[in-house]
C-alpha cells in the first residue's frame, strides 16, 4: 500500500465537521494526543520494566502508531497535501542533511 492509498482509505473513516477549521484543529490535536499515548506506553516500558518489550507492548504500540498515522493522513488531506508528497519531501530533506553532515543539530533549515 502506498502512502496515498492509505490516505484515501483513512479518509473513508474520517467524520467531518461543517467547520473546516474545526476539522483541522481536531486532527492536529489528534496527532499530538495519539503521540502522547505512544510515549506513555514507552515510558511504562522503560520506567517499570527496564526496557523489556513484550509482544503485548508491540501490539499496543502498533495500534497507537497507526492512530498517529491516521491523524497525520487526514490532517494532511485537509491541508490539500498528499501524504506521499509529504513523506517524499521529508526523505529528500533528511538525505540532504545527511549529505551535508548536519543530521544532528537543531533548526528546521539547517
Amino acid at each position: 500500500m502506498t502512502f496515498d492509498e492509505y490516505q484515501k482509505q483513512a479518509l473513508t473513516t474520517a467524520v467531518r465537521n461543517p467547520d473546516p477549521l474545526m476539522d483541522k484543529t481536531i486532527w492536529a490535536m489528534g496527532v499530538v494526543g495519539e503521540a502522547g499515548e505512544v510515549i506513555e506506553k514507552w515510558k511504562k516500558i522503560v520506567a517499570y520494566r527496564e526496557g523489556k518489550i513484550t509482544d503485548e507492548d508491540l501490539k499496543e504500540l502498533s495500534k497507537e502508531l497507526g492512530d498517529v498515522v491516521w491523524y497525520i493522513a487526514v490532517l494532511a488531506d485537509s491541508l490539500g497535501l498528499s501524504l506521499e508528497d509529504v513523506m517524499q519531501q521529508n526523505v529528500q530533506k533528511l538525505q540532504d542533511r545527511q549529505k551535508r553532515q548536519v543530521l544532528k543539530g537543531s533548526g528546521d533549515n539547517r
